[in-house]
């Protein structure tokens, strides 16, 4: 057995038989009628059943799902930096992480259509328990990564990903997504842990520095901005729990329910954008910064920088920090009406009598502000 067959997607060999499991499962009806609203069920059952890789079935179901999403909750996706990219070169975006589904699913549609490969993507084994969405998510070249493990498993567990991810670049030259941190970003704050690092650099050769490993394998931040949040109102129970030092247990069904509502729910504008192939400046940070526990920091404090500097900040991100902080220093950056609906929206969801609800569900917006204005100076 290969050591990844419990984290990896699916080889193309495997497609058409997985395909043939969840063929008539009600979900993959639901998402195909949304997808095909004017065809019969045979058409896409048809079309899945001569379906044998796993790049047919981004192209003609997942594709064209990703487009219908962003015609029915959104205003349209918009891009920057893709030119950056080499075709036929494999790299590691590391990526802010705001919904579930959408984030990477986004970024593969963007790379299909400027002509580069798609990647394969970490998706936390918390989001896949269902038997439907881990074959969804393996047939959409995720791998899987294990939460929740003892700490001897956890360091068996992060060897086995950061080998996966070292043959994904570097042997079959595939791209890979992966989040700058665990879970998704919640407050606004996106920054990136240095656990994801270290894992990452676990496969570096026996004796190698890390950073000489990390310039081998072409990392890419990736900053990924939604005007509107269409989970905002449902992180504000683990945000209050965490604004008062209270412990935050998820509900049963709580993940699933965040990635219905992040691919249907409003988002209005949404935009990526690629920063900077950080191989030369990790060699500078090898070359004058000495000891490997400095190092790593600041390669972390330079993905930060990358992906704070490539979020666009849309007008909502203007609105709530005047609002926060009570001032009209913004104002140019957005209209009465543009403010209007964001102060409909917030004080629909929002406990106004709770100022604590308040400033945390503006503080998910305005962060984004904040950390703009701190490295700008």
């Amino acid at each position: 057995m290969s050591a990844f067959d419990d984290i990896r997607p699916y080889y193309d060999t495997e497609v058409n038989d997985a395909i043939r499991e969840i063929l008539s499962h009600p979900m993959l009806k639901a998402i195909m009628n949304f997808t095909f609203p004017e065809e019969k069920d045979e058409y896409w059952k048809n079309l899945m059943l001569h379906c044998h890789s796993i790049r047919d079935f981004q192209i003609n179901f997942i594709y064209p799902a990703i487009q219908k999403v962003l015609e029915k909750s959104s205003s349209g996706l918009t891009t920057s930096g893709f030119e950056k990219l080499e075709k036929n070169t494999s790299y590691l975006f590391i990526s802010n992480h705001r919904d579930i589904i959408l984030d990477t699913s986004l970024l593969n549609a963007s790379l299909y259509e400027h002509g580069l490969r798609m990647t394969t993507s970490a998706i936390g084994d918390n989001l896949v328990k269902k038997p439907f969405l881990k074959t969804l998510a393996r047939l959409t070249r995720s791998f899987i990564i294990k939460r929740g493990l003892p700490s001897r498993e956890l360091l068996e567990s992060s060897k086995t990903i950061s080998a996966f991810i070292r043959q994904s670049l570097l042997r079959e030259n595939r791209s890979v997504w992966i989040a700058q941190r665990e879970g998704r970003t919640k407050d606004g704050n996106d920054m990136t842990h240095k656990g994801v690092l270290k894992m990452i650099g676990m496969a570096a050769d026996p004796g190698e520095n890390i950073l000489d490993y990390f310039k081998r394998i072409n990392v890419v931040p990736v900053s990924i901005s939604y005007e509107y949040d269409p989970t905002d109102i449902l992180k504000m129970p683990e945000l209050l729990a965490k604004a008062r030092s209270e412990a935050y247990v998820k509900g049963d069904n709580e993940d699933f329910n965040t990635l219905l509502n992040g691919i249907i729910g409003q988002k209005r504008g949404i935009h990526i954008h690629i920063g900077d192939v950080l191989t030369d400046k990790i060699d500078h940070i090898s070359k004058t910064v000495p000891g490997i526990v400095r190092q790593i920091q600041e390669l972390t404090d330079l993905i930060d920088r990358q992906i704070i500097l490539g979020y666009k900040l849309w007008p909502t991100k203007y609105i709530a920090y005047d609002l926060l902080h009570g001032t009209d220093q913004f104002a140019d950056k957005y209209t009465s009406e543009e403010k209007e609906l964001f102060e409909r929206r917030y004080r629909k969801g929002v406990d106004q009598d709770d100022p604590v609800a308040v400033k945390s569900f503006l503080a998910m917006y305005a962060n984004p502000v904040v950390n703009q204005m701190e490295i700008r100076g």
